[in-house]
């Protein structure tokens, strides 16, 4: 798979699923900008872990809940990149709780970190697609998308609407060769399930038929494939990577 001279932006890009993103788009030739909201040292190590595959890497800070900042993405992307093929809408956060104990404030903030920055990234974005009849987005959504989850009321919402907005947009955009799907991963090894102990973890794997928690590189192979021109016919479309969880 080549995607060599193709540029992408991806947000959320410094660790986990994103980061694996990120250096398999580059190991594919592809130049990226990715977005990180905070941590500058977390950044700094994906540019250098991606200058091994001689393409250009921009890691840019911004918040993905605010349209503003990403049409400063965009602009960003054009100026240092030349131009804008692929769009991986990653970013997002977690705020877990009963929902009787839910607070209207963390509602609000998943929502808008995870729902709202794929409608602003999208937006901004289709401008440039469109006029060169070209474009890939790919929305990370998650399992628990589809099959909901206990304590998590206000992230299953935004990963739900995650998948409601790539169906509608691919709709939308089809006519200009411009496709949109999503990925939902299942339990992948992040930062979030480090957190996880034995018990819970063999709970999890329990759930899972190919018996084994995924890696951030299982879910990258696939929003890379779903990126190159081997995904032509596909658009609108939900992949799970998830060992099999929601069948």
């Amino acid at each position: 798979m080549n995607l060599k001279g193709k540029k992408a932006i991806v947000t959320g890009g410094s660790r986990g699923i994103g980061k694996a993103v990120v250096l398999e788009l580059a190991s594919k030739g592809c130049d990226v900008v990715f977005t990180y909201h905070s941590s500058i040292e977390a950044a700094k190590s994906v540019e250098s872990e991606s200058d091994k595959f001689g393409v250009k890497i921009f890691g840019l800070q911004a918040d993905a809940s605010k349209y503003s900042e990403a049409e400063k993405t965009i602009n960003f992307t054009l100026e240092k990149l030349g131009g804008l093929d692929i769009l991986v809408n990653n970013a997002g956060i977690t705020k877990d709780n009963l929902l009787i104990r839910m607070s209207e404030k963390d509602f609000d903030e998943v929502v808008s970190a995870n729902l709202k920055s794929v409608f602003n990234y999208t937006k901004a974005s289709l401008k440039q697609m469109i006029s060169q009849r070209y474009g890939r987005v790919i929305n990370i959504s998650s399992v628990v998308a589809i099959t909901g989850n206990p304590g998590q009321a206000n992230y299953v919402a935004s990963k739900s609407g995650v998948i409601g907005f790539t169906k509608s947009t691919a709709k939308e955009l089809a006519s200009r060769n411009i496709t949109v799907n999503a990925v939902a991963p299942g339990y992948i090894s992040t930062d979030m399930t480090e957190k996880l102990n034995d018990k819970q973890k063999e709970a999890i794997i329990n759930l899972i038929p190919l018996k084994r928690i995924g890696t951030p590189e299982d879910v990258a192979k696939v929003v890379t494939f779903l990126a190159s021109d081997q995904a032509d016919y596909l658009t609108g479309q939900v992949i799970s990577v998830d060992g099999g969880m929601a069948m």
